[in-house]
């Protein structure tokens, strides 16, 4: 690793020579070439912090603008990313029910998110659920595939995720929406924002939604619903050319109904045997209040050749859960986080060159409520420390190759090391080539470690961090003069000590706990994804293959006669909760001569598994079929300064369970109205 970082440094150091050598000139632009450089950036391809065009970065990248996010209706953004190649999305019955996000095949907790530039994750589950993330007027999202760890560290396993709203520069003004439509719900939004004098921007933000909801169990009668709130408020001050002072604050609220799980008259049988399913427990939910916070100060010198970055953040997480008999349990989760960034940029018109050093510091903390008395409540800490290097060479706009290396040192493992590797050529045809290479690692949370809530879920001191490694390709054309793209990239990744739920025989009862796992994994697969924009036509089509075989331990043969307890044996099979094939269709029509917007939005979840467990806790597989959801949203401005707007999802009505006993919801409507000031 030291000779890594050694080469890094020397290749540096040998580069302004060519940068200052003479070039010859830069042949000329297509419109496809042009077109290219002016679209999407991304800023978390990089740890320097810069926009970087999306044709100029090796990793696979989907930007889902402001403009998307409008015309989809997107009230959760959750939804939004099932529109992405290679993300997964499976929710827990209805709005507020757990939500988990998974890219290119692996574990909802291999995906990094930032919101606002925040790291979002429960400190306690190391985790993000999306079940109440609400969409915010004027945001946009960057879903970044496979593994960053030598950027970001832990949790990039898989890949990353990024939710921003936009700056006060970036959309001045102020809007406000509301609607309201099926389950009792109503949603509401707000925002403000712009620049106040010439130095300072801000923007505030509100999202509300609530929901009657609707009986996610099988069979039950009793509607869950939820409450989501969520506020941000951002602020940039730049006192001079050379410095700039950022805040950001956020607050997230939920508070959403809950069912528990057993054997009921009306429970699937599976394999002959009746399995553990949802059934209707009024008087049970939780709350979940998270705060978020960062500062950041950042100096530009010697014309923006020299930038360095100090910023700080906390995530203070709260989940609590209740029983008709009151209290039940629950956890505090806390995260600290610093870092330092320092980018140094150098070269000439035609070689552009980029060395990122970084230092970051994170220290994690959780401990359990438990009023029984049963769990130890005492909390539970772990501090990483990461080291970063990071070049990044650009020749003509069209070549770009990056490298980049991470040293982790753990409070509680031994130390790790992750690189990656990216390469994009834009040719003159307008068809672009990118690859990347990478390894990723994901240290154990506090909750694998030590806690366990009730005597239900018994932590594993002695777990080691997960690994993985894995490689991608791909092409990518644009033509008719830039305005639509079509590409293709193959990945292949591997895992290995992956961290699985395990049963275990304690205190006369069967419990949870974790194990890392013997045997590897690979996952698989091919995206491919369209992006056409003509005149007043906007198409965005995406389709992915997965690939993701797993040994499991789970019963394999038909219950005996007796119903008697069968062992489990190793049996081979697509990672549950991820579909083998999944693809999404967005067509708006937003004609320049009318004030009306119409699109369709069409999206398709493969047939894939989950796990079911008898009265005895034997795992079993079942199957959940294939869907396809069709949704249709429509606006229409009566002035320029009002909007009305509505839409009809699962307009077919179909019947379905992302996960395994949660029904999902039938046909729904919505309206309301928008106003801009």
């Amino acid at each position: 690793m030291t000779r890594m970082f050694v080469s890094l440094l020397a290749l540096v150091a040998a580069t302004p020579a060519l940068a200052l050598s003479d070039q010859p000139p830069a042949p000329a632009d297509s419109a496809e070439v042009a077109a290219a450089r002016a679209g999407d950036v991304v800023v978390t391809a990089s740890r320097s912090g810069d926009a970087i065009p999306t044709d100029l970065i090796g990793s696979s990248v989907t930007v889902l603008d402001s403009d998307a996010l409008a015309q989809r209706q997107t009230r959760m953004v959750s939804d939004i990313l099932r529109d992405a190649p290679g993300v997964a999305v499976s929710r827990s019955g209805a709005i507020g029910g757990t939500t988990q996000v998974r890219i290119r095949g692996s574990e909802s907790n291999h995906v990094l998110v930032f919101v606002d530039g925040i790291k979002a994750s429960d400190p306690y589950y190391s985790e993000f659920d999306f079940a109440g993330l609400v969409a915010d007027e004027n945001a946009r999202i960057e879903v970044l595939r496979g593994q960053q760890s030598a950027l970001y560290g832990s949790d990039a396993i898989g890949g990353l995720i990024s939710y921003a709203t936009l700056t006060g520069r970036e959309a001045p003004g102020i809007t406000a929406r509301a609607e309201g439509g099926s389950q009792g719900s109503f949603a509401a939004a707000a925002r403000a924002g712009g620049v106040a004098g010439d130095n300072v921007d801000y923007a505030v933000s509100a999202a509300y939604l609530t929901t009657k909801g609707y009986p996610a169990a099988p069979g039950g009668s009793r509607d869950l619903g939820a409450d989501n709130l969520g506020v941000s408020f951002k602020t940039n001050w730049t006192p001079s050319p050379v410095f700039k002072l950022t805040a950001v604050g956020r607050y997230n609220y939920t508070r959403a109904d809950t069912d528990d799980q057993a054997i009921a008259p009306n429970s699937p049988v599976v394999l002959g045997y009746p399995v553990i399913t949802l059934v209707d427990t009024p008087g049970s939910y939780y709350k979940n209040n998270t705060y978020y916070g960062l500062v950041s100060a950042e100096l530009n010198l010697f014309d923006g050749a020299w930038s360095n970055m100090l910023s700080g953040q906390i995530t203070d997480a709260a989940r609590d859960g209740y029983t008709s008999a009151g209290y039940s349990y629950g956890d505090r989760g806390r995260r600290y986080r610093a870092a330092f960034n320092s980018t140094v940029r150098f070269g000439s018109e035609h070689v552009r060159n980029r060395f990122t050093y970084a230092v970051d510091f994170e220290r994690e903390q959780a401990r359990v409520i438990d009023p029984s008395g049963y769990a130890f409540t005492g909390t539970n800490r772990s501090d990483t420390t990461g080291f970063v290097a990071e070049y990044e060479l650009t020749v003509d706009q069209r070549l770009s190759l990056g490298a980049s290396a991470r040293i982790v040192q753990y409070s509680r493992f031994k130390g790790a090391e992750t690189y990656r590797a990216t390469a994009s050529y834009l040719l003159p045809t307008g068809t672009r080539l990118h690859a990347a290479y990478g390894t990723g690692i994901k240290a154990p949370t506090l909750t694998e470690l030590f806690g366990y809530s009730t005597g239900q879920y018994i932590g594993n001191p002695n777990l080691q961090p997960e690994r993985s490694k894995g490689w991608e390709a791909g092409v990518e054309q644009i033509f008719a003069g830039g305005n639509a793209k079509i590409g293709a990239t193959y990945f292949d990744n591997r895992f290995e000590d992956e961290i699985q739920t395990v049963y275990v025989f304690a205190n006369g009862q069967y419990v949870t706990s974790s194990a890392n796992s013997a045997t590897a994994t690979s996952q698989k697969g091919v995206e491919l994804y369209a992006n056409i924009k003509l005149k007043d036509w906007r198409v965005d089509a995406a389709y992915t293959y997965l690939d993701a075989p797993q040994s499991v331990l789970a019963v394999a043969r038909p219950a005996p006669a007796d119903g008697s307890y069968q062992a489990p044996v190793p049996v081979i099979t697509q990672a549950v909760r991820r579909p083998k094939n999944s693809a999404s269709l967005n067509v708006s029509y937003v004609p320049d001569a009318l004030p009306l917007s119409v699109t369709a939005t069409l999206r398709y979840n493969g047939a894939m598994r989950d796990y079911a467990f008898s009265s005895s806790y034997q795992t079993l597989l079942v199957d959940l079929h294939d869907s396809v959801l069709v949704n249709l949203n429509a606006s229409y401005d009566l002035t320029k300064r009002v909007q009305i707007f509505g839409r009809v999802e699962n307009l077919l009505n179909r019947k379905y369970q992302e996960v395994f006993t949660y029904r999902a919801p039938g046909t729904t409507a919505y309206g309301g109205v928008r106003i801009k000031l």
